[in-house]
C-alpha cells in the first residue's frame, strides 16, 4: 500500500534553530567523501616524484580546503532545498526542514567556511586556490537559482559529479602544485563520480516511486521529471563504461602493468550497481558506504593490486601498446601441437 504523499510534510509550525542546527547543515559527517583526495596525493607521489614529508604542511591546508568547501556547498544545498526536501520521506528531517534557521545566519556560516577554505588554499599555493575556486562555484552552480543544474536531468548528475575531480585535483597539488593531473584520469575520475550520482538517484527513484509514487518524487527533486528507472539504469551504464575506457588509457599510458586492475575496478562498478538495486540502499547514503563489507573488501584488493603493480614490471605487456597480429601460421602451429 502506497503512503499518501502528504504524509511527508515539516511540521507547520516549526522551532527555532539552534547552533547545533547550523553545524548539522554544514554535515561535517560526510567527511568519508574525502577519501578520493587520497588517490591525487599516490599518483602524484608516483607520477611527479615528490615526498610527502616535504608537504606536511601542504597536506593539511589542502584538507582544510575540503572540508570547508565542501561544507559550504552542503550549507546552501540544505537552505536552499528545505522546501523540497520536506517531500523526501527521509530528507524531510533534515534540520532545515524541522527547524526555523535565519537565512543571514546562513550566509554567514557559508562566508565563514568559504572564506577559510579559500585562504587556506591561498596559503598552500595559487593552482590549489584556483580549483578551491572552482569547487566553491560548483556548490553555486549546483544549488543556486537560476541556473540551478540539480533542477535538471542528467546535467545535474554531471555537475554534481565534478566535485570528484576537484577532490583529485586537491590531493596532487598537495603533493605538486606545479601540474595538474592528466586529462584521463581526470576524465576517470568525473564520470565515475556521475556513476555514483546515477546510482544514487537510481536507488532513490525505485525505493521513493514504490511507497509514495513518482509526483511526490517530482516535488522533491524537479529533475526526476526527466527520468525513469530503465534511463537511469542505463545512464549508470554509460557512466561505467566511459569511466573505465578513460581510466584504462591513464593506467596504460602511464604504466602498463596497471592494466591488471581494470578487472578489479570493473567487479566495483558492477558490486556498486548491485547495491543501489537494494531497498533503503547505502547508495543514497555515500557517507555511509564504510559499512558496505564487500565493497571495502573489493576496494582494498584494487588498492593491493595497484601496489603490486608499482612495484612489479611485465614487460611482455608493452605488446599491448605496439601494433601486432595474431599470425594464422602460428595459430595452425599451436593446434597441430595440441592434436598430436
Amino acid at each position: 500500500m502506497r503512503t499518501s504523499p502528504g504524509t511527508v510534510q515539516a511540521p507547520s509550525r516549526r522551532p527555532s534553530g539552534h547552533f547545533s542546527d547550523y553545524v548539522k547543515i554544514a554535515r561535517l559527517d560526510h567527511g568519508t567523501k574525502h577519501i578520493f583526495i587520497i588517490p591525487g596525493v599516490a599518483l602524484a607521489c608516483l607520477l611527479r616524484g615528490r615526498e610527502t614529508d616535504q608537504n606536511i604542511l601542504s597536506i593539511m591546508l589542502g584538507l582544510v580546503v575540503a572540508v570547508c568547501i565542501a561544507s559550504a556547498n552542503y550549507v546552501i544545498n540544505e537552505w536552499l532545498d528545505r522546501d523540497f526536501d520536506r517531500h523526501h520521506p527521509t530528507k524531510s528531517r533534515r534540520s532545515a526542514v524541522q527547524r526555523e534557521l535565519r537565512g543571514g545566519l546562513i550566509l554567514i556560516e557559508w562566508l565563514l567556511f568559504v572564506g577559510v577554505g579559500l585562504a587556506a588554499a591561498a596559503w598552500a599555493s595559487m593552482t590549489m586556490f584556483v580549483v578551491a575556486v572552482l569547487f566553491a562555484a560548483q556548490g553555486i552552480i549546483y544549488n543556486v537559482p537560476p541556473i540551478r543544474t540539480k533542477n535538471l536531468a542528467y546535467l545535474d548528475v554531471m555537475s554534481e559529479a565534478v566535485n570528484n575531480p576537484f577532490r583529485l585535483m586537491i590531493g596532487w597539488t598537495m603533493i605538486d602544485p606545479t601540474t595538474l593531473p592528466p586529462a584521463s584520469i581526470v576524465l576517470a575520475y568525473w564520470l565515475g563520480g556521475a556513476f555514483l550520482m546515477g546510482a544514487k538517484r537510481l536507488s532513490e527513484y525505485r525505493q521513493i516511486v514504490a511507497s509514495h509514487g513518482k509526483d511526490l518524487l517530482v516535488r522533491y527533486r524537479q529533475s526526476f521529471a526527466g527520468y525513469s528507472e530503465v534511463s537511469l539504469t542505463v545512464s549508470c551504464f554509460i557512466y561505467a563504461m566511459l569511466s573505465s575506457f578513460f581510466l584504462a588509457v591513464f593506467l596504460m599510458k602511464y604504466r602498463i602493468e596497471y592494466i591488471y586492475v581494470m578487472p578489479f575496478v570493473v567487479a566495483i562498478f558492477g558490486q556498486y550497481l548491485a547495491l543501489s538495486m537494494k531497498t533503503d540502499s547505502s547508495a543514497q547514503h555515500p557517507e555511509k558506504l564504510f559499512k558496505e563489507k564487500d565493497l571495502i573488501m573489493m576496494s582494498i584488493i584494487v588498492a593491493l593490486m595497484f601496489v603490486i603493480a608499482t612495484v612489479v614490471n611485465m614487460p611482455w605487456l608493452d605488446k599491448l601498446t605496439t601494433q601486432s597480429y595474431i599470425s594464422v601460421k602460428s595459430v595452425e602451429s599451436i593446434l597441430l601441437k595440441m592434436v598430436n
